[in-house]
C-alpha cells in the first residue's frame, strides 16, 4: 500500500506540474545557441527533502536556477526510497532534463536511450558506459573526508574517533576510507571506530549509533548519514562530544558541537551543468565529471563569518596546505569508487 500511495502521490505532482508548464520536447542547442524556448526541469532525489544536506543542497541548486532563467519550470519529486524505476519515467514523461540525485537511479542506463530528447544529469554514480543524453556527476567526497579525518585526528582528546555510514556501500564508503586515511596521516595511532546505520531518515538510530561509538570513546563523530545524521548532533550536544557534518556546511544546526563540515557542493554542480545548457553548452552530456577539491565543489566548512569555532586558525592552515597537496596529486587519497 505504502508503494501504491507513493506512486500515486508522484502522478499528481506531475499532472500538475504538466498542467502549469504545458509539454514539449528538449531543445536542440548542441550548436551552442543560448536556450530561449521553454524547458521543463524535474529535479528527482531518491529519499525525501528536509535532511538539510544532500537533498537539499540539490533543491537549493534548482531554486537558484528557476530565478535566474525564466524560461526554466522546475517541477520535484521525492521518490521516498521507492520505486525509483517510475519515478524517472514519471519525470522523463513531461521533462526535458530530469536530474536524479542518489546512486539508486542506477536503472537510467536503460531508461534514458528511451528518451533520447530527454537529458539527464545523474548525481552521485556513473553509468557503466557513455550514454550520449545523460550526464553523470560523481564526487570524489573521499578528498574531502580525508580532511575531516586530520581534523578529528587532530581534535581529539581521547584518541579515538567516529563515523556513523548511511549504510555499507561504496559511496558511503569512499567516505570513510578517505576519513580513516586522513586521521592516520595526522596520527598513525588514533584509532577510528565505524557504524553503519543501515537508514537514512532516522535520527534516532543516529543518535543510538553516535552514543555507541561515544561509549567506545569516540570524542568525535563524522555523520555520513542524511537525516539520520541529526541523531548524531543530537547526542553530540547532550554528552559533550564534537560532531562533524556532511554534505552542506551544517554548522549551523548545533555551532556549539559541530565543529566543520565535509562539503559536497550538489547544488552548485546542478547550477553550474544546467546552467551551461541553458547557455548553449552540452558538451559534458556522454561524459561522466568527477567534482572534486581542483574544481571546487569539495571543501570543508567551518560556518558563516561569526559562527563559533573550535577549529584553531593554525589547523586550518594545515588543512588548506594539505588540500593543496590532494589537488596536486602529492597526496595520494585511497577511494572505494574512482
Amino acid at each position: 500500500m505504502k508503494k501504491i500511495l507513493a506512486l500515486l502521490m508522484s502522478i499528481v505532482m506531475l499532472a500538475c506540474f504538466v498542467a502549469g508548464c504545458g509539454a514539449s520536447g528538449n531543445k536542440d542547442n548542441s550548436k551552442g545557441s543560448k536556450v530561449t524556448d521553454e524547458v521543463k526541469l524535474t529535479l528527482v532525489v531518491a529519499g525525501t527533502f528536509g535532511d538539510r544536506s544532500f537533498y537539499d543542497s540539490s533543491k537549493e541548486g534548482v531554486d537558484k536556477l528557476a530565478k535566474e532563467f525564466n524560461n526554466l519550470k522546475v517541477g520535484t519529486i521525492e521518490a521516498n526510497n521507492e520505486n525509483h524505476e517510475q519515478q524517472m519515467r514519471n519525470a522523463a514523461d513531461v521533462s526535458d532534463i530530469v536530474v536524479l540525485v542518489g546512486w539508486e537511479f542506477y536503472d537510467v542506463e536503460t531508461i534514458a536511450p528511451e528518451y533520447p530528447n530527454v537529458r539527464f544529469i545523474w548525481i552521485d554514480n556513473a553509468t557503466s558506459q557513455n550514454i550520449a543524453n545523460v550526464l553523470n556527476i560523481r564526487y570524489k567526497q573521499n578528498e574531502g573526508s580525508f580532511l575531516a579525518g586530520y581534523i578529528a585526528a587532530k581534535m581529539t582528546k581521547t584518541g579515538v574517533i567516529g563515523a556513523v555510514g548511511g549504510e555499507d556501500s561504496d559511496t558511503i564508503n569512499d567516505f570513510i576510507v578517505g576519513y580513516k586515511q586522513g586521521a592516520q596521516y595526522a596520527n598513525p595511532n588514533v584509532k577510528v571506530e565505524v557504524i553503519y546505520a543501515n537508514t537514512y531518515d532516522d535520527p534516532s538510530i543516529g543518535k543510538e549509533c553516535a552514543i555507541t561509538l561515544n561509549d567506545k570513546g569516540a570524542d568525535v563523530i563524522f555523520q555520513i548519514a542524511s537525516k539520520t545524521g541529526d541523531g548524531v548532533f543530537e547526542a553530540a550536544s547532550e554528552r559533550g562530544f564534537y560532531a562533524i557534518g556532511v554534505d552542506s556546511d551544517q554548522k549551523y544546526i548545533n555551532e556549539d558541537v559541530i565543529i566543520c563540515s565535509m562539503m559536497k557542493e550538489v547544488g552548485n554542480s546542478i547550477y553550474s551543468a544546467v546552467s551551461e545548457h541553458m547557455s548553449g553548452n552540452t558538451s559534458k552530456w556522454g561524459t561522466t565529471w568527477d567534482a572534486d577539491m581542483a574544481t571546487g565543489f569539495i571543501k570543508i566548512g567551518y560556518g558563516d563569518a561569526g559562527s563559533k569555532q573550535q577549529v584553531p586558525d593554525d589547523l586550518k592552515k594545515e588543512v588548506e596546505e594539505l588540500a593543496k597537496k590532494i589537488v596536486s596529486g602529492e597526496i595520494k587519497v585511497d577511494s572505494t569508487i574512482h
